[in-house]
């Protein structure tokens, strides 16, 4: 059932958004007030086709009463009936409180967890997983920390991801990801097992943590990496410790300034989704059985080379096309991620 207060609610707000923009609001509240129009303005719709639809059958239902339009209301009821149930669903999606997160941009963290060399080499094919997938969406991936080993593997990886919808789309991949294949480095044909760990963070504004300079102790020193491919002739990278939180943050890129910044854009979104974090937990005691809950010691998927297989574990999703996954074909995982934790949502709103 759809709460008819909250729609009145929304229908009010929408009402008064149009009305302070067409008043002439300064500009720094413009754009605020535009921001939360876009945003309400397909729910407000959603929310009047559906209203308007239910006002459609109580007039077909009405004239149920009059021979002569008895025999027309009895063949719109039905289509009106099953359009108002779609309606429905759409608008109890449309109701489901949004993540504020959702729209910003992402800083991607991949690390290799058990399995040596093996295991960088698989957080090196999801680096590229990645990669393609933010190039197929139009997305800009730029990458802030790489550490490479000698034979093309991933020690570290920090990345910013920008674009529509970035986080939204990508908050479902942090966790443990469990490859098995046969390695590169393995002459005997076994398969081994192996994993790395992602973490997708929301990036953080300057508004949202408050870092006071007192507790970070900031670290110049020569950038380096695998092959001499990121040395430097200066002093460039940046390291940045959050003295009572104790995260260390790494920039190495050309320009010393650019570096500090990005070091910096990267411990507001750590700082920022410990946030996040802790007043999830408050909120939810079971939060840890839902979706998307991005626990780090989580094993969330497998990739199995040998069968082409991949399992989503958290919602039993099984995959035959493992080589188009790895290829940046992630759209069918993440859909079904996303359908799913919506349908936990909504069971949480009818509890």
């Amino acid at each position: 059932m759809i709460p008819e207060d909250k729609l009145q609610q929304i229908r009010q707000r929408f009402e008064y958004l149009e009305a302070r923009m067409a008043s002439g609001a300064p500009g720094g509240e413009m754009v605020k007030l535009a921001q939360e129009y876009a945003e309400l303005k397909p729910v407000h719709e959603t929310a009047e086709a559906w209203r308007a639809l239910v006002a459609d059958r109580a007039e077909a239902e009405d004239m149920l009463a009059d021979p002569e339009m008895r025999a027309l209301a009895e063949d719109e009821l039905p289509v009106i009936k099953r359009r108002i149930a779609e309606a429905e669903a759409a608008l109890q999606l449309a109701l489901i409180p949004k993540d504020a997160a959702d729209a910003r941009p992402a800083m991607i963290e991949i690390r290799p967890g058990t399995g040596g060399e093996e295991a960088a080499l698989f957080a090196a094919d999801l680096l590229r997983m990645y990669q393609r997938y933010a190039d197929a969406r139009g997305w800009t991936f730029d990458i802030i920390e790489e550490q490479a080993t000698e034979i093309g593997g991933l020690k570290e990886l920090i990345a910013r991801v920008e674009g529509q919808g970035v986080f939204a789309r990508l908050k479902y991949e942090s966790g443990v990801h469990r490859v098995q294949r046969v390695p590169e480095t393995e002459s005997g044909g076994r398969i081994h097992t192996s994993a790395a760990t992602v973490a997708v963070l929301p990036e953080a504004e300057a508004v949202d943590i408050a870092i006071d300079a007192n507790d970070l102790r900031i670290d110049t020193m020569r950038s380096s990496g695998a092959g001499g491919q990121h040395v430097n002739t200066t002093d460039s990278a940046v390291r940045i410790t959050h003295i009572p939180s104790g995260i260390v943050v790494t920039s190495s890129q050309k320009s010393q300034h650019r570096n500090r910044e990005l070091a910096m854009e990267v411990l507001r979104s750590r700082l920022y989704d410990m946030e996040r974090r802790r007043v999830d937990e408050t909120r939810s005691a079971d939060r840890k059985a839902q979706v998307g809950t991005g626990d780090r010691s989580e094993r969330i998927r497998t990739y199995n080379f040998p069968q082409g297989r991949l399992t989503d574990h958290r919602i039993n999703l099984t995959l035959y096309k493992l080589d188009a996954v790895m290829n940046g074909d992630l759209d069918e995982i993440v859909e079904a991620l996303t359908a799913d934790a919506q349908a936990a949502l909504l069971a949480e709103m009818e509890a």
